[in-house]
């Protein structure tokens, strides 16, 4: 058991008993999973939209996911106003830019959140990812259908540019903040069955950064959850349906111990960038 494990581990403990409110402003095709995956890991949920309410709600969060999926020029203007919100009050924003790299909008609107709001942790797929840092990769929707050549060095210099965190999200997630270099290699190709595993994923990061101020770590304590949760859940599921049920339930019943054993977490070697 590594001390990575063990601080991971720590986290979740610290999110069961502290129960950190989540802000989400996210899709409408998967929000109501990312609500119930949020519950599971031990936070509470909320998805407020309105730009009338949305400071006021983050006010009260332990981080805001921000989550373009469904985009309009009105969520935009709310995703501003609650990111300025939770800057000022230290609140982590966890951005999931989906479906950057496929139109104008999507990508120009995470350009500019990334821009305007510090952000703590960026997660996406890599073409995703390679879309914001100019690095390459092809996203057609929102999946990946062609990712960057070197996700160490891509999600290294992303990091540095932006001061943030950078996860790119596949068979193996790579994580950096432009100095350290994460790998976690939890996870399940079922994953790649059902819709919204990307979003849930970037959940259970933000339920991590509500309890971890050390955002290299809380990311990597949330992939590996959701990761070890899969692998689980498909050890006794028989198809994608029965999967997302056994997912839910292996995230609700995964403990502390559990994730300090079965996390695969290690440190990488970084690039020269």
């Amino acid at each position: 058991m590594t001390a990575l494990n063990v601080q991971i581990a720590e986290a979740l403990s610290r999110i069961r008993q502290e129960k950190p409110l989540i802000h989400h402003i996210t899709n409408l095709v998967v929000m109501n999973d990312t609500a119930n995956v949020t519950l599971h890991v031990g936070a509470l949920p909320v998805m407020a939209h309105a730009i009338e309410e949305v400071a006021e709600m983050v006010g009260l969060a332990g981080a805001l996911v921000l989550n373009p999926g469904t985009l309009t020029l009105d969520w935009v203007e709310s995703m501003l106003a609650a990111g300025r919100r939770a800057n000022e009050r230290g609140v982590p924003i966890v951005l999931d830019p989906v479906g950057a790299g496929a139109t104008t909008l999507r990508t120009q609107t995470n350009l500019r959140l990334l821009s305007e709001l510090r952000i703590a942790v960026v997660r996406g797929n890599s073409g995703e990812i390679g879309a914001l840092s100019g690095a390459g990769g092809v996203v057609k929707g929102v999946e990946s259908v062609e990712g960057v050549r070197d996700p160490i060095a891509v999600a290294q210099a992303l990091a540095r540019e932006r001061r943030t965190v950078v996860a790119i999200t596949g068979k193996r997630d790579v994580i950096s903040d432009g100095q350290r270099v994460l790998g976690v290699d939890n996870g399940h190709i079922w994953l790649t069955t059902i819709t919204g595993t990307g979003c849930m994923a970037t959940t259970m990061i933000a339920a991590f950064a509500a309890v971890e101020r050390d955002y290299l770590l809380a990311t990597a304590g949330g992939l590996a959850c959701f990761g070890l949760a899969a692998e689980l859940a498909a050890a006794q599921a028989h198809g994608p349906a029965s999967f997302k049920l056994a997912l839910f339930d292996q995230i609700y019943n995964l403990t502390p111990e559990q994730l300090a054993e079965g996390a695969h977490v290690v440190e990488l070697e970084p690039a020269q960038v």
